[in-house]
């Protein structure tokens, strides 16, 4: 994504919005993550209905975030329904992530969290590069 060819001032700008939105996604992360733990301890539900809750916490807490600060935009029908079908579309992607890992990983006591943590970056990464490329896009 960073060309050398890009002007110092764009690479600055992308830099300082891929810190941004590794922040938010941090942030995100917790909320997603805290929602994750607090709904399989408090919960007979199973991981795949506590990763599904935990995933829409963290997702909204990622799109006010991510429009207003980590890529100031302005919001609207277009973006939120853009931001609808990636996020939707990422929510596959890491439910199926997490569920092979869980499968993969040997079991130990915190197969749980690292199979959490996997499709999590996984998702993350892919998030940037549509948010950056498709939704955010001015």
């Amino acid at each position: 994504m960073i060309d050398e060819k890009m002007p110092v001032h764009d690479r600055k700008e992308l830099l300082g919005q891929l810190i941004r939105f590794v922040i938010v996604g941090g942030f995100s992360a917790l909320v997603d993550l805290g929602v994750y733990t607090l709904v399989l301890h408090t919960t007979a539900a199973p991981t795949y209905v506590a990763r599904a809750i935990s995933f829409v916490a963290g997702t909204a807490t990622a799109y006010a975030l991510n429009r207003r600060w980590a890529f100031k935009v302005e919001g609207g029908a277009r973006r939120a329904t853009a931001f609808a079908l990636l996020y939707g579309t990422t929510f596959f992607l890491i439910l199926g992530v997490n569920a092979l890992a869980l499968l993969l990983l040997p079991d130990a006591w915190w197969k749980v969290t690292l199979a959490w943590a996997i499709s999590q970056g996984l998702g993350t990464a892919w998030n940037f590069v549509m948010l950056r490329l498709v939704v955010f896009r001015d």
